[in-house]
This record gives structure tokens, C-alpha cells and sequence, in this order.
């Protein structure tokens, strides 16, 4: 990504964050891009450059050639607060599903516009672009307050990688949660994960 991303901050309890997004998302036309809530701010992120998508790209494959047929990318997913309302709108550079998605879950997915329900994921990944912090910081905090088992960050700022594990949100503010379990390497080293996932060859992401 070439761009810092704009960012909007929502007040709850007037505006819907879908439709903040999908406002983002009209102004931003004919970009083709899909904004994020995150922490009560709409993001319009900056446009990934191929480096970026062609990387992501890689680590998803490494997963359906391991037989993990339910790896993916370009869905969006929503967590909701115990009383219903959105907390977050997120699009994974790559995730691997619990589950093919049934017919509750393509309800959801109708219900709010487009985006499915968290407990679909197992796995998460991101690959840090310009706007690093937002990969490190909110949704490292927002992915850990939803449970989601693992969260791989790959951090080209710094130049290493990260399984994350053991989710924990120790009160009710989920800008709080964290994961327990960091198992980190340097970029071009490959990084373990728990099974039954492979072990990630990073090397392409190192800079030629």
C-alpha cells in the first residue's frame, strides 16, 4: 500500500458502521476497496500494492496445499457486542474457516450487508502495509476480544513474523484483549503454527 488510510470516527449510536462503510466505500469509487471498522473508527484503507496481495496470496495456497480446503481471502466479517450492536467490520488478508459457510451463517451475511459472522474463523492472517499499527494494535486487540484462535501477522515494518495464540480478554473493554502466545521469527525464517496448520515459509516477503 502507498497511502496512509482515512480514517472516521463513529458515534454508536447514530450511525450504523455499515452504513458508514458503504459510504466509504461509494466515495472511494471506482477504487476497488472495502473499508474496516475497528475500535469505533471507519478506516478507508490504502490500496494494496502487488508485493502486498501477491504475498498474502502465497501463505493462503501454502494452507490448500496442506489440505486445508476452507483457506481463503477477501471475505469481510463482523463482531457484534453482547447487545447486538457492531463492534467491528474486518477484511482478513487471509484466513482458514471453521466451517463452509451454512445457510445461518449466508442469513447473517444478508442481514448486515455483506459481512459474516467471526466464530466462522479459525485462523486469521494479516500482512502489514504502510498503516502497520492498525495490523499490530486494533486488530490485534479486536481479533483477540473475538476469540479467534490464531492471528498470523506478518510485519514488514519490522521485518519478522508472528503466530499469535491463547486469545485472552481479561474484563469487558475489548481494547483491552491480547494474545498470551506469541511465537515470533524474522521474515525468510519459516514460522511454526499449531496443528493441524503447516509451518509458513516467509521468504516471500523478504525484499529482493
Amino acid at each position: 500500500m502507498s497511502a496512509e488510510p482515512i480514517v472516521e470516527p463513529v458515534m454508536r449510536q447514530q450511525v450504523d458502521p455499515i452504513d458508514l462503510l458503504i459510504a466509504f466505500e461509494k466515495a472511494a469509487s471506482p477504487m476497488p476497496i472495502r473499508a474496516e471498522y475497528i475500535e469505533g473508527t471507519g478506516i478507508l484503507p490504502p490500496q494494496p500494492n502487488h508485493k502486498h496481495n501477491a504475498g498474502a496470496f502465497k501463505l493462503a495456497v501454502q494452507f490448500f496445499t496442506t489440505g486445508l480446503d476452507l483457506a481463503g481471502m477477501g471475505n469481510g466479517y463482523r463482531i457484534a457486542s453482547e447487545d447486538g450492536r457492531t463492534m467491528a467490520l474486518l477484511v482478513p488478508d487471509f484466513y482458514v474457516l471453521h466451517r463452509e459457510p451454512t445457510e445461518l451463517d449466508e442469513s447473517y451475511r444478508r442481514a448486515h450487508r455483506g459481512w459474516y459472522p467471526i466464530d466462522m474463523i479459525a485462523l486469521v492472517g494479516e500482512v502489514t502495509s504502510t498503516n502497520h499499527e492498525t495490523d499490530t494494535g486494533p486488530k490485534f486487540r479486536t481479533y483477540a476480544a473475538a476469540g479467534v484462535p490464531v492471528y498470523v501477522l506478518i510485519d514488514r515494518h519490522s521485518k519478522t513474523a508472528h503466530c499469535y495464540t491463547d486469545p485472552v480478554l481479561p474484563g469487558e473493554d475489548p481494547t483491552e484483549a491480547y494474545y498470551d502466545t506469541d511465537t515470533k521469527v524474522d521474515l525468510g525464517t519459516p514460522l511454526p503454527l499449531p496443528a493441524p496448520y503447516p509451518t509458513l515459509d516467509t521468504a516471500p516477503f523478504l525484499e529482493n
